[in-house]
This record gives C-alpha cells, structure tokens and sequence, in this order.
C-alpha cells in the first residue's frame, strides 16, 4: 500500500507520519521547498509533542519521504490524502478552496491506475463533489473515487488522537473505494476502532458539527462561570457535577478566556455560512461566535479592572500567548485580543511561553518577550494566566510576590486555588469562583 499526502501542514505531517508508523509507504508532498528543505534535515516545521521522534523513526524505516513533486508522489499511489490549507478568505470569511482545487488538478494530471482521492482538509460540503468534478474535467479517462475523510486530531495529543482515535469518519459512496480505505485503517480497524461509513456530505458536516458543538461547550460553561460570579457559585464545582453525568461529559467544560486555535473559530464561521447558503441558519451556533468574541475582549476589562480601573503606564506580565498548552499555534488565540487591547489602554505588554514566542513575535508589536514567567513578573503591577501550561502551575509563588511591583495575579486558567493566593498575600482575580471575604464581609453580602 502507498499514499501520497499533499500537504506538510498539521494535518498532512501528523497524517503521514502516522500512516506510515501503520507500516504504509507514505510520500508527503509540500511546494515550499523551504519545509521540505528542514524535514529532509530533520527538523519540525510545527511543535507536536512526539512528532519529531516519530517523523525521525519512520524515515529511518523507509516508510516516508518527503519531496515538492506532486507527480512522483502520486503515480504509484494507491490513495492521496489532499492535506492542504483552507484558511478564511478575508473578504467573507468563507474558507479558501484554492489549493484543494489545485491540488485537485494536479493529481488528475499525474495520477496511474486506480487511485482513491481522500479531503482529509476541513472542507465545506459539497467540496468533495466539486473535486470529483475537477478531475473527471481534468481527466476524463481517469479510473478514481473520491472520499472525505475529515480529522478529528487536538493539537498537543495530535499522535495518540490518531493512533487511538474516538472514531474514523469516511464518506464514500463506491464499495471499491471503502475497501481500500479499510485497509489502510486496518490496524485501528482491528483495535475496535469505530469506523464510520457515510455519504460524502455527512462526512464533510460531521466536521463542523463536532467542533462547533465543542465550542459550544465552552462557551456554555464561560456564561455560567459569570452566573457564578454573580451569585458566589464555584463553576468548577458546577463543571464537576454537570461532567459526572454521561450525557454530558466532563470535556471542554474549563471556564476561561474563550476557545481560540486554528480548527473552533474557523468552523463555526464555516457552519454559520453553509447554513446560511442553504436556508438553514444556526442560531445557537451564531450566539457561540458572538460571546466568544465578547469574551476575550471582556478579559482585558478584568485586568484592566483588577488594577483600579487603568493600566496606564503600567507592566502587565502574560504567561502563555498560544491558544492551548503543547503548541506553538497562536492563531485566534485570545492573547491575539487582549494583549492589544491591553497596550491600547496603555500598559507595557511582557510576556512568555515555552514555544510560541517566535511565532507570536510576527503578530504582535511591542511585546518585550522574557526568558521564563520569573522575568516576566519583575517588576509588574499584574500578572495575566492566558495559557495553563505545565510549567505555571507550580511556580515559586513566594519570589513572585517579591519580583511583582503589586502582587496581583488574573488568573484567567485556574490553575491555583484562591485560599493559598489569599495566604500569600496575592490580590487574585480568577474565572467562576467565588471571592474569599472575611466572615463579617459575607454576612454584610448576604444582607445586601
């Protein structure tokens, strides 16, 4: 079995590698010779916790190998996997098919034999049938199916998400095509992976209803998180309850600054513009993009709030500007929002995260970036927790408190608990927990 995986992105190289690690002769195919430059040297153009290890191992096999010649790869191919981007057109936030398309032709051109042609992209319905129609344009005589076989993969756990996935999802309507497809998920198929099969437009929605119900819940829990707030509940107590029923789950139920990264945001602005498109709009959809986009901007309220009310003048430390933990990934991310918003109001931006600095660095202006969360806090009047990675969730807290200029902390993760920041003397600003008052000032609440 050979596959060709047009695309190095994230999806492509995590995608490749692991097929390949299923012990399937995997090409993976980029037009940046760049990228293909570092792979050929080793070198990651993406962090993923594993990946670089794996990538090393299956090249070292034989198993996969890199090169910018779409037609070498896809002659002797079995199946190709089109991989590539789909990032929002500026213009209307639709997502940009050019390169699916490309890609599309290119393989028509090319391809040998019977060939089965994969979207593993997040597409838009309809987008399969298009390409199917690209290449019988392209190649009349061509002897080829088209499937969709959307991913499922979180950036940080990407390798164990595709060795050992919740499902695998392919729309296919030829038999011969899904025969094909069973073998090359024959090991997950063995391991009682459930393996979906359905019709091209089921697969390509399956997508955006998954992740657009993911987004759902959190921002779900981040309106409850301010019920919370209001009335002295604890929204990791009411997560905690509302997770421990199956129906619901405890996933994705962590209040915090809104759900950001390169798959959540772009998904519910696609589902919002097919339902549109096909007279079947998504209102509960709608209201998810418009609170996660209040919620990041309310976030720089709170700091700005935290500190009597102006940060004019003043030194905000930010740990974690990337979206999640375990990437270097900062697109949406909220530090895109509210650092910026922050420095509008006229503080002085430092921050620090274990790896997406750099690449944060080509977003955001006037940031002084620090070697670690210790040089970050010196000197600051606050303390800003946008990303809960491992290394903040036990820092010395008492040199903190004798680097910061005010000991305040906007805990935006929750990641500590408010009795030991009380003790330490913290002012401490977190999400859905109640305040610590003293009793008389409880009693003096309760009265009000």
């Amino acid at each position: 079995m050979r596959i060709a995986m047009i695309g190095t992105g994230y999806v492509g190289l995590v995608s490749g590698t692991c097929f390949a690690e299923f012990g399937i002769d995997v090409t993976c195919v980029d037009k940046v010779q760049g990228k293909i430059d570092r792979l050929l040297k080793g070198e990651m153009p993406i962090y993923e916790p594993g990946l670089e290890e794996l990538v090393a191992k299956q090249v070292k096999a034989g198993r996969l190998s890199f090169t910018t010649s779409t037609a070498d790869a896809v002659r002797d191919a079995d199946a190709v996997f089109i991989a590539v981007g789909t990032p929002p057109r500026r213009f209307d936030r639709a997502a940009d098919l050019t390169f699916i398309y490309q890609a599309a032709r290119e393989i028509a051109e090319t391809m040998q034999g019977y060939t089965v042609i994969v979207t593993k992209s997040t597409v838009p319905v309809g987008t399969a049938r298009e390409v199917e129609r690209i290449i019988c344009e392209t190649r009349p005589d061509g002897d080829f199916d088209v499937c969709s076989n959307p991913e499922f993969l979180r950036e940080g756990a990407a390798i164990s998400d595709f060795m050992r996935p919740d499902r695998v999802v392919i729309g296919t309507e030829s038999a011969r095509a899904q025969e094909v497809m069973r073998a090359i998920y024959r090991p997950l198929y063995l391991n009682e992976t459930p393996i979906v099969f359905t019709g091209l437009e089921t697969a390509e929605l399956s997508k955006y209803a998954a992740n657009a119900f993911l987004a759902t819940k959190i921002t779900f829990i981040n309106e409850i998180a301010n019920l919370c707030e209001k009335v002295g509940g604890n929204v990791q107590d009411v997560a905690r309850a509302m997770g421990l029923d199956n129906r619901i789950g405890g996933k994705f139920l962590h209040a915090g600054p809104g759900y950001g990264g390169s798959c959540f945001p772009k998904d519910t602005e696609a589902l919002l513009r097919i339902g549109e498109e096909h007279g079947a709009p998504q209102h509960i959809v709608e209201s998810v993009v418009k609170v996660n986009e209040e919620r990041r901007r309310d976030m720089a309220r709170r700091v700005i709030a935290a500190c009597g009310g102006s940060v004019r003048g003043k030194k905000i430390g930010v740990l974690g500007v990337s979206f999640k933990p375990n990437t270097d990934d900062i697109r949406e991310a909220p530090s895109l929002y509210v650092l910026p918003l922050l420095q509008a109001a006229g503080a002085v931006v430092a921050a620090h995260d274990p790896v997406a600095m750099e690449t944060a660095a080509q977003e955001m202006e006037n940031v002084t970036w620090c070697k670690d969360a210790y040089d970050v806090a010196a000197g600051a009047d606050a303390l800003v927790i946008l990303t809960e990675w491992n290394e903040f969730r036990a820092l010395d807290l008492g040199r903190i408190a004798e680097l910061m200029h005010e000991k305040r902390i906007c805990d935006f993760r929750n990641i500590y608990k408010p009795e030991e920041m009380e003790s330490r003397g913290f002012s401490y600003i977190s999400i859905g927990r109640p305040e610590i008052l003293p009793a008389g000032d409880i009693r003096k609440r309760a009265k009000a």
